[in-house]
C-alpha cells in the first residue's frame, strides 16, 4: 500500500473522529484571556510556574525550582481542591500554562481546569469505537500530552494525533496515524522539539508484524514526516541481528513513553522495549542459529535520532535477546556528570532490572552502572563495554518454570524516576519481588494471535523483611546509595524533585509522601482514595505553590505488583485528581 493511498485513509478516518467527538466551554464568570501561546523558546526554558512538559524539561529530569514548599513548611501542606476523573486506569501527567491546568481522563476525555481551584474551563470528549473501550486497561490510559502555540496536542486511544486549542477544547486538527482495528495502540504522549511532534507507538505485539515506530509530524496539521521502525527492517543495519526471521514474524519494540531532546546537539533519545512474545524460545531469537546474531535489534534500547531526518546516530541496547519482559523502555535523561575527573554529557535509564546504566549522550559509549536492587537475571557486566552475562539457570524454556528477580512489571517500572541538580542524586520508585515464570507455547499449527504467552507467579525475594516497597536515592557522582525508605506497599507512582528539598512519590496504598531529598526523612504524607499511578507534579499561580498528582486503578502495574500485597485492596472507580497547597496563613 503506497503512503498516498495510506494517508488518503487515515485523512478519511480523521473527518470522521471529527463529526463524531465535541467540545464545549464554559462561558460568563469563568471566561478568560487567551492564553500566551508557547514559543519554542519557553519549552527549552519553560517558566518554574508552569509544567509544560512530560518531565517539565526536555532532560526529563522530573525537578521543578519552585522552592515555596518546603522542609520547613511541608507539614502544613493540605488539600487545596480535588477533581474527579473518568474511572480507569490513570496515569496521566497534567500539562499547567498560565494558570490552566489540562487533564487526560480514561477513555480520551480531556479537560482544562482553573489551576487554583478546579473550576472547569472547557472540555472535549471524543466518541472512541465501543469494541475499543471495551477492552479497557492500559490502551484506554496516557502519560503525557504536549502544548504548543495554541494548541493541546494529545495521542488518542484510537492511534490518531490532535490538536485541541488551549482556550476553547475544539479541534485544530486531526490525523490519523495508523489503524486501532489491527491493535496499534498509544500509551505515552508527543513531544514536541525542533518545530515537530514526535510520537512513539505501541500495541506491537499484538501480532503485528515487523514492529512499532516512532513518527515525527507537523506542527501544523499532524501529516507524517518521517517513521523509524524500532524492529530493523530487512536490507538494513541491524536486520542480521534477527535470527533469520522473517519480517512477518517480528514482533515487539514497542516506544511506551515520550522522548526528551538535546537542544545543544540537536538530538531526540527514545527507549524500546522488548521483543514479542516474551520467550526467546517463542520469538524465534533463541535457539540461536549457525552464522546468524539473535540480540534482536533495536529491542531493549536507547535510540539516538536525528530529529530533521529520523536517521539513527546512535543506538546501545541494554538487554539482547530479552527473554524475561525486562525492557528498557523508560524516560532517558541528559545530565552533566564528572567521569574519573572530566565533565561528560551522559544519558541515564533504569529499566525494569533497577540497573543505573550511565551513557555518553555525544557517542553512545558505555560509562558505568549501578544495581539498586536484587536480581537474578544478570551475573555480571563489563565495565568497559556494559556487555551483560546472563544466569543461565535464569533463562525460560519451554516446559519449565524458572524464578525470576524481578519479573514483568519491572522492580522499576513505568512510573518515572526523578533528578535534582541540587543534591546530584537519582531518586528511583523501586519494587523488589520474584517470580515463578512459565512459559505458554503455541501450539502446534496455530499463529501466534498476540501476547506474551507467559504465566508470573509473583513472590516476595529471598529473606524478604516483607516491605517490598521503596524510594531509594542514589548519588550520580560517587554511585553510592545515599538513602532508601522502605514500604510494604509496591511503589507504583513516578517521583518529583523540587527546589525546595523535597521528594514526591506515591505507592499502591494510595499513600502521596514527601522526604528530605538530603536524608530521605519521611517529612509529610497523606492517603488519598486510590492507587498513585501517575505523574505528580508541581505548579505555581499568582506565587502561590501547588503540587498535583492523579489517583486510580486499573492499570496493568498495579493490577500485577498488587498480587505481592493482596492485603491491600483499592477501589475499582473513583479515580480523581488532588492538589495540594500551604494554607493562606
Amino acid at each position: 500500500m503506497t503512503s498516498r493511498f495510506k494517508n488518503s485513509i487515515y485523512t478519511s478516518f480523521a473527518l470522521l473522529a471529527l463529526s463524531c467527538s465535541f467540545a464545549f466551554a464554559q462561558s460568563g464568570p469563568e471566561a478568560r484571556k487567551p492564553l500566551t501561546p508557547v514559543t519554542e523558546q519557553m519549552l527549552k526554558n519553560p517558566p518554574a510556574s508552569d509544567w509544560l512538559l512530560w518531565r517539565r524539561t526536555y532532560d526529563a529530569w522530573g525537578y521543578s525550582p519552585l522552592d515555596q514548599i518546603n522542609k520547613k513548611n511541608i507539614k502544613n501542606l493540605t488539600v487545596s481542591w480535588t477533581w474527579g476523573l473518568t474511572s480507569g486506569a490513570t496515569e496521566i501527567t497534567p500539562i499547567v500554562h498560565d494558570g490552566v491546568l489540562f487533564i487526560f481522563n480514561n477513555s480520551d476525555k480531556i479537560q482544562a481546569l482553573d489551576a487554583t481551584n478546579g473550576n472547569l474551563l472547557w472540555e472535549y470528549k471524543r466518541d472512541l469505537p465501543r469494541a475499543l473501550v471495551a477492552e479497557g486497561g492500559n490502551p484506554l490510559a496516557k502519560r503525557s500530552m504536549a502544548i504548543f502555540a495554541d494548541n493541546l496536542i494529545v495521542a488518542t486511544s484510537d492511534a490518531h494525533l490532535i490538536a485541541l486549542n488551549v482556550n476553547t477544547g475544539k479541534i485544530t486538527w486531526d490525523r490519523a496515524v495508523a489503524d486501532w482495528t489491527k491493535g496499534w495502540r498509544y500509551t505515552g504522549g508527543p513531544l514536541i522539539a525542533d518545530g515537530k511532534i514526535f510520537q512513539g507507538m505501541t500495541g506491537c505485539g499484538n501480532a503485528q508484524p515487523g514492529g512499532c515506530f516512532i513518527s515525527a509530524h507537523n506542527i501544523n496539521d499532524g501529516a507524517e514526516l518521517w517513521r523509524f521502525q524500532s524492529i530493523a527492517q530487512p536490507g538494513e543495519p541491524g536486520d542480521e541481528t534477527w535470527n533469520g526471521i522473517p519480517l512477518k514474524n517480528r514482533h515487539g519494540a514497542s516506544v511506551w513513553n515520550s522522548g526528551s531532546y538535546d537542544v545543544a546537539s540537536n538530538t531526540l533519545f527514545f527507549g524500546v522495549g522488548q521483543p514479542y512474545p516474551w520467550m526467546a524460545q517463542m520469538n524465534g531469537l533463541l535457539p540461536k542459529k549457525d552464522g546468524m546474531q539473535n540480540n534482536g535489534l533495536y529491542t531493549d534500547s536507547t535510540l539516538a535520532l536525528n530529529p530533521q531526518t529520523g536517521k539513527l546516530r546512535w543506538h546501545f541496547q541494554h538487554l539482547p535477546t530479552d527473554t524475561w519482559d525486562l525492557d528498557y523502555a523508560y524516560e532517558r535523561m541528559l545530565i552533566d556528570l564528572p567521569i574519573n575527573g572530566v565533565n561528560r554529557k551522559v544519558v541515564v535509564t533504569v529499566g525494569k532490572l533497577g540497573i543505573i546504566e550511565v551513557l555518553d549522550r555525544e557517542t553512545g559509549e558505555w560509562l558505568w552502572h549501578k544495581e539498586t536492587i536484587f536480581q537474578n537475571v544478570v551475573q555480571s557486566i563489563d565495565s568497559k563495554t556494559g556487555k551483560k552475562t546472563i544466569h543461565p539457570e535464569a533463562m525460560p524454556q519451554i516446559g519449565k518454570t524458572t524464578v525470576n528477580c524481578p519479573a514483568d512489571p519491572g522492580g522499576r517500572g513505568w512510573p518515572a524516576t526523578s533528578y535534582s541538580p541540587k543534591t546530584q542524586m537519582l531518586y528511583l520508585p523501586m519494587t523488589e519481588f520474584c517470580s515463578d515464570t512459565t512459559p505458554i507455547p503455541v501450539e502446534a499449527g496455530q499463529l501466534y494471535l498476540g501476547g506474551g504467552r507467559a504465566i508470573y507467579a509473583r513472590r516476595a525475594i529471598p529473606n524478604s523483611d516483607g516491605k517490598v516497597g521503596s524510594v531509594r536515592a542514589v548519588s550520580l557522582t560517587d554511585q553510592k546509595e545515599a538513602w532508601s525508605f522502605k514500604t510494604r506497599a509496591p511503589q507504583t507512582g513516578a517521583v518529583l524533585s523540587t527546589g525546595g528539598g523535597l521528594v514526591f512519590s506515591g505507592s499502591l496504598d494510595r499513600y502521596v509522601r514527601a522526604f528530605d531529598d538530603q536524608t530521605g526523612a519521611l517529612l509529610w504524607q497523606i492517603r488519598t482514595n486510590n492507587a498513585v499511578n501517575s505523574f505528580p507534579i508541581t505548579y505555581s499561580v499568582n506565587g502561590k505553590q501547588y503540587v498535583a498528582v492523579s489517583v486510580g486503578n486499573g492499570s496493568s502495574q498495579v493490577t500485577s505488583l498488587a498480587t505481592l500485597t493482596p492485603e491491600i485492596r483499592n477501589p475499582d472507580g473513583s479515580s480523581t485528581l488532588w492538589v495540594f497547597a500551604l494554607p493562606e496563613n
